[in-house]
């Protein structure tokens, strides 16, 4: 018989401030503290990580290696993750996976972005679009003629644009039921320090904003982002061996998936948007931890455009097909609902750094099942769930919840020093000694001078 998977569990996590990219701070850098505080939190060294998995987008190909032997030439295997807007959560699956398959005890997930203004574009002009077929069916669906015209908007906010009016006019939605998940999402940032948008837009105000599309407007879109995520990722001998119960969260379910012939097959815009990805990736997931979408209370949910949330409630099973605009209207994705979703901000205000938004969510979702998420803390909150998509393609869906054998003890305030709630620090010299090798830093690369921290 197939021996059954060991289960894996998060101990530590942190994160930089997301913000605009302006250049001020570099990759090394940015990934870098969110290590730093993930391997605080959790109380170890890097000296017990065992492998390492970092994902990012826009970057040579070993900026992981650069990044992480600030800490320690070790010597462990570093791998480098790229699978587009769910790099940081495909980062996070391989982490876990060397877990599970008992390759590792400690593991070490990162994810970090240092992004160009504006839209997002390719940098290789000679050579086949990995998603030159979703965009000629958008064409085609669409029945345009002139596809170099730039009224369209980008071909990302096109796509998700096209998915939100089929919904709309399939099932009923209206365009302010976007504009409402918009208002939402960025009432929750206001209160989030680590968010690089802290304004609260009416929905009004929102449909009134500068068109993107022809569906979305600016505050629908999320921004360009520099920043970090991080977390260390351990077996249960490895807790017990370290006494770390106080902080451990389980990964009760996981499911990865990509596109199935439905993409095409269907000739639908929501489709095109990677619908039935998320759909497989959730099922996945709920089986795994033995639980359905009304077990779950708080949702970190891919909201690279406003549109995209309002068709990935179908996808997650918080609604029947065709019904999130009924949802959004009963008020069952904020709080006081039946779902706390996006509680961050999501990425249309908290940012999106490609390789460190999966990994944002695991930190987010980590903070609220320990109760210590301050003003976007949740109410009873028992499972948590993280769903990043990237176009192309790739879906991750976590489910999280509380270790069996957690129990309260020291605080993430307690072992940073500070209310990591509700304020973001930059990591200071001393916290980078306390979690550095103490066996293999004869040589390390330049870090980050302290003037800058």
């Amino acid at each position: 018989m197939p021996v059954a998977p060991r289960k894996a569990y998060v101990v530590g996590v942190g994160m930089t401030k997301f913000d605009k990219p302006r250049g001020e701070r570099d990759y090394p850098e940015l990934g870098l503290e969110a290590s730093v505080k993930a391997l605080l939190d959790a109380g170890v060294t890097y000296d017990d990580v065992e492998t390492a998995a970092v994902g990012y987008c826009y970057g040579d190909s070993t900026c992981g290696q650069r990044a992480v032997y600030q800490l320690g030439m070790t010597g462990i295997p570093i791998v480098n993750v790229n699978n587009n807007c769910s790099t940081g959560s495909s980062a996070f699956a391989f982490a876990a996976n060397s877990i599970m398959s008992g390759q590792a005890d400690c593991a070490l997930a990162l994810g970090f972005e240092k992004m160009a203004p504006g839209s997002l574009g390719s940098a290789w002009d000679d050579r086949a679009a990995p998603m030159e077929g979703t965009m000629s069916q958008l064409f085609e669906l669409e029945g345009e003629k002139d596809y170099s015209k730039e009224d369209f908007g980008p071909f990302a906010a096109r796509i998700f644009g096209a998915a939100g009016l089929e919904y709309m006019e399939r099932y009923g939605a209206k365009l302010e039921h976007i504009a409402k998940i918009s208002a939402k999402n960025h009432k929750h940032s206001v209160k989030n320090p680590y968010a690089q948008f802290r304004s609260a837009p009416s929905w009004e105000e929102i449909l009134k904003a500068r068109a993107i599309t022809r569906e979305l407007t600016l505050p629908m879109c999320s921004p360009t982002s520099d920043g970090g995520a991080a977390a260390i990722v351990v077996s249960e001998d490895f807790i017990k061996k370290h006494n770390l119960q106080d902080r451990a969260i389980e990964l009760a379910g996981l499911g990865v998936s990509t596109d199935s012939v439905r993409l095409y097959e269907d000739r639908s815009r929501i489709e095109l948007a990677g619908a039935d990805m998320t759909r497989r990736a959730a099922q996945t997931a709920y089986k795994q931890a033995g639980v359905g979408p009304h077990d779950i209370k708080v949702i970190e949910l891919h909201d690279c455009f406003a549109a995209n949330e309002l068709v990935v409630y179908d996808g997650l099973g918080l609604c029947k097909e065709g019904e999130g605009h009924h949802l959004i209207d009963r008020g069952d994705n904020t709080f006081g609902g039946k779902w706390v979703i996006n509680p961050s901000g999501g990425l249309e205000s908290k940012g999106h750094p490609l390789g460190a938004t999966g990994i944002g969510m695991i930190f987010y979702l980590t903070m609220q099942l320990r109760g210590e998420a301050g003003q976007l803390q949740a109410d009873n909150v028992n499972y948590a769930l993280s769903h990043n998509i990237g176009l192309g393609g790739s879906c991750v869906v976590t489910v999280l919840k509380r270790a069996p054998f957690y129990k309260k003890g020291s605080t993430m305030q307690q072992r940073l020093g500070y209310n990591v709630a509700d304020e973001c620090k930059r990591m200071t010299e001393d916290e980078l000694n306390k979690v550095r090798s103490k066996h293999f830093s004869d040589y390390l690369p330049p870090s980050i001078p302290e003037s800058k921290m």
